[in-house]
């Protein structure tokens, strides 16, 4: 870079917008300048219901995010999730073709082409391409060039999303009259932000319990083998609450955050929880134990179905060191940690954004917008990207068609 660039890190979650703005150096640190955040509207399990809202919270949120900052944002970094994401695994080959027979340039090139040739039903758009290792005659490297052997090969962990879905997110920034640089998938985030390097490459599962969704992203000697998205989330724990106890959803959100809890050991089967507490009209008291017994389903539920989407991975025989990583805001309900390892088997922890973050804003549901900058800093904005990650496909082929636009009033 020749100066220093503003970026904006942006997230349209099912319950808030958060943007950060950040100054990115030529060294690739990072200096948050801007923040804000704003009850969502208009957004369901990670897909635009009613742009008209979402346009109006989103750019709210970023111009006083601007505002703070001082600075214009040069480009956006935008999050994404939702049940429309998919991911494949794509394998390319190429022979070395060198007489002494070692790997050059052009046989890299045609192995990473080959891997991404492969084509998607229409409507359907790739916009991550993350590489592992290479193999070469069956041996894995990381850097094969000049390396002697025959055949060469790669494999990439491909996320495809609906074009129409992402084509609605990037009208939304297009409308504030700025460029999105790029998206990434919102467990990519959630595990630059709270997953050290030595935990990806000894092996780490991270699961970001957010509202809406939840989403993973799966580590294996460094590289992302696997990521998905279950579209449950902290709501559907809340609905449960309400429809189960017949209280309103803010009451229901209210006895998840102050009395929920995974543990049964807490629980004395004989205890009462009181509504409000109050003795006012309506207040009413209901068993400590049903609480329990519907959040802990649901809870139970839910990580069940995300082992069942990894637990190929995990094999028994290399798990030491593997950790599983626990964010968003539905980590902090007591006992999700605990629950989570009699599943997994594994140990368990929470993750929290890193130490440079100002204290403020170290928290689980802050998780994925810092995890954007930092992938900005380290991929995106530098001319090597970093092992085992690539854009390609989003920039290419969509960029063109949503191009940024005047501001417009919605």
């Amino acid at each position: 870079m020749s100066r220093n660039r503003i970026i904006g890190a942006v997230e349209i979650g099912t319950t808030k917008v958060v943007v950060l703005v950040a100054e990115i150096t030529e060294d690739h640190a990072i200096n948050l300048i801007g923040y804000s955040r704003k009850n969502s509207a208009g957004v369901k399990k990670g897909e635009i219901i009613d742009f008209k809202q979402a346009s109006t919270v989103t750019h709210a949120a970023i111009a006083e995010a601007e505002q703070m900052a001082g600075h214009n944002i040069d480009g956006i970094h935008l999050a994404i999730s939702g049940n429309h994401l998919q991911g494949i695994f794509n394998k390319g080959s190429a022979h070395v073709s060198s007489h002494d027979g070692r790997v050059v340039e052009q046989d890299i090139q045609r192995a990473i082409n080959d891997a991404k040739s492969r084509r998607l039903p229409e409507k359907r758009i790739y916009i991550h391409h993350i590489r592992n290792p290479f193999f070469l005659d069956g041996k894995p490297l990381k850097a094969p060039l000049g390396m002697q052997g025959e055949n060469l090969e790669v494999g990439f962990w491909s996320v495809h999303a609906a074009e129409e879905v992402i084509g609605n997110y990037l009208h939304i920034v297009n409308g504030f009259g700025l460029g999105v640089d790029d998206m990434i998938v919102s467990s990519i985030c959630s595990g630059e932000a709270v997953v050290f390097p030595q935990m990806k490459e000894t092996g780490a599962l991270v699961i970001d319990l957010g509202r809406g969704t939840t989403d993973f992203a799966l580590y294996r000697n460094g590289y992302i083998v696997h990521t998905g998205v279950v579209c449950v989330g902290g709501d559907h724990f809340t609905n449960d609450l309400s429809t189960g106890l017949r209280v309103s959803a803010r009451e229901a959100e209210q006895l998840k955050k102050v009395e929920g809890s995974l543990i049964k050991e807490e629980i004395d089967p004989k205890a009462k929880i009181w509504l409000r507490g109050d003795l006012s009209i309506g207040d009413r008291h209901f068993p400590a134990n049903s609480i329990y017994s519907i959040l802990h389903c649901r809870a139970e539920e839910l990580l069940r179905v995300v082992h069942s989407e990894v637990k190929d991975f995990l094999n028994p025989e290399d798990s030491a060191g593997f950790h599983v990583i626990l964010t968003g805001g539905g980590s902090q309900l007591r006992g999700m940690v605990e629950l989570t390892q009699e599943i997994f088997e594994l140990p368990v922890e929470l993750g929290v954004p890193p130490n440079w973050v100002d204290e403020s804003l170290r928290i689980p549901e802050n998780s994925t917008a810092i995890g954007l900058l930092l992938y900005a800093a380290n991929h995106q904005l530098s001319s090597r990207s970093a092992p085992g990650t690539s854009s390609g496909g989003l920039l290419g082929k969509i960029k063109n068609i949503f191009q940024p636009r005047k501001p417009q009033k919605v």
